[in-house]
């Protein structure tokens, strides 16, 4: 009687943002569907894949240390990722391991397994869900509808990581998406390098999905997903014009009252160094809008401070900037040179005190602002999702929290929830960050 060989087992490591995060699942996914079992240890894996971040320094460092622990303690390691496609800096630093390749190249990383460990495939037994594997919570899920960018941001690079923008066709997106939920998702999490420009490199083509026809285009999109009955939440939407469509939807309530919008910046000459076409006077009179048509409408976004000619007036208009537009959500960076960056070779670099005084300076204006928007819903109702239940209470978010970026609601009191429900909660406390919420509603 012949024995049935051992099963190949894949150790894996995921790293960097959400986008990282989406091709590390189709990853796992034809891992799964090919056979291999994916081991949560170095020392029972057969060999492990790691999906680096390439875009700065500390993204840089972090990716380098991931694979140094994962040659000490396994031995066998694959490469792929950002900081795969940075030229030879991984096999610099480590000549041993087995493969690298860039970032969205799960052909490329299963072409390396195989190499290594043929698969030992049996049809009859290696199942692999629907919705394939995923590495976020059961309740929510991203959803990346396109790859690379066009812009040509001065601080940016990934455009030579991830090259120019290919949009998946929006009904296979829209199929992505149904089966999330049918799987019992209750969150869609839009990603993409620039979601508003989604479609135009095929001319915003019509397919069919479910037999009605829909434009491979951003608004056509969200209405489409609006239809689903779930959470639908905007990440990376770089402020075009027809932005100001998806704003009814919102008000509507057939998308989350929430847009991830990457200002940047607020001076006109800075963002004209960063090659970022927007005008700070002009975004402001589109928030104004926006607002008025969804009162409800929170606004995320990020900015870098210590731009290379940053000047104290600058820095001002960008303060002056964020008074004005009291933003509810706000990351804040200083510069980093980023290897292969055209900004570094701009005149006028900043210090590192100057840009960690502004850094400072900035999110000590910010946290006043946040902490007097979120204060103003103490009193309200809000419909949260949870995400965690423990012995001192339940963490959930609610419409203008989305996950590891944003606040939380807190909830004390004890409940049958479990993560993925609903819950209609009384919001009694805040402070810059978080809320805290009462099912009984009594302040």
């Amino acid at each position: 009687m012949t024995s049935t060989p051992a099963t190949h087992r894949i150790g894996f490591v995921s790293l960097g943002c959400p986008k990282a995060t989406v091709d590390s699942e189709h990853i796992l996914t034809q891992l799964r569907a090919e056979g291999y079992a994916i081991s949560p240890s170095y020392d029972e894996a057969d060999l492990v894949v790691i999906n680096t971040c390439g875009f700065i320094d500390d993204a840089i460092d972090e990716s380098l240390e991931a694979i140094d622990e994962a040659l000490h303690e396994n031995g066998k390691v694959i490469v792929t990722g950002c900081l795969g496609a940075k030229g030879d800096i991984v096999r610099q630093h480590f000549p041993n391991v087995l493969a690298v390749t860039g970032p969205h190249a799960t052909h490329e990383v299963m072409e390396a397994v195989h190499e290594h460990l043929p698969p030992q495939h049996d049809p009859f037994i290696d199942l692999v869900p629907a919705q394939g594997i995923r590495l976020t919570p059961r309740h929510y899920a991203y959803l990346k509808i396109s790859e690379g960018c066009n812009h040509r941001c001065t601080f940016c690079i990934i455009p030579d990581l991830r090259g120019d923008l290919v949009s998946r066709p929006v009904n296979e997106v829209l199929g992505e998406a149904e089966r999330l939920v049918a799987a019992g998702v209750k969150e869609l999490l839009v990603i993409s390098q620039d979601t508003s420009a989604y479609g135009i490199d095929v001319r915003y083509r019509t397919e069919f999905w479910n037999g009605m026809p829909v434009k491979t285009r951003m608004t056509e999109l969200c209405s489409a997903l609006g239809s689903l009955g779930v959470w639908v939440r905007l990440h990376y939407v770089y402020p075009y014009p027809h932005v100001d469509e998806i704003i009814p939807l919102m008000a509507d309530g057939k998308l989350l009252p929430y847009l991830d919008i990457p200002f940047q910046h607020a001076s006109p000459r800075i963002l004209k160094a960063m090659n970022r076409p927007a005008a700070s006077a002009k975004s402001l009179q589109r928030i104004h809008e926006w607002r008025a048509i969804c009162p409800e409408l929170t606004l995320r976004s990020t900015f870098i401070v210590g731009f290379p000619g940053e000047t104290e007036e600058d820095f001002e208009q960008l303060l002056d900037f964020l008074e004005q537009a009291r933003l509810d959500r706000v990351g804040c960076f200083p510069y980093s040179a980023v290897e292969g960056a055209r900004a570094n070779q701009l005149p006028d670099p900043v210090d590192e005190d100057t840009k960690q005084e502004r850094l400072q300076r900035f999110m000590e204006k910010q946290a006043v602002i946040s902490s007097e928007k979120l204060s103003a819903r103490i009193g309200s109702r809000q419909r949260v999702l949870v995400d965690a239940v423990g012995e001192s209470g339940t963490v959930a978010r609610s419409a203008a929290d989305a996950p590891e970026i944003d606040g939380l609601v807190y909830i004390e009191e004890p409940s049958d929830a479990q993560p993925g429900d609903f819950l209609d909660v009384r919001i009694v406390a805040t402070d810059e960050h978080d809320m805290w919420g009462s099912l009984s509603g009594q302040p």
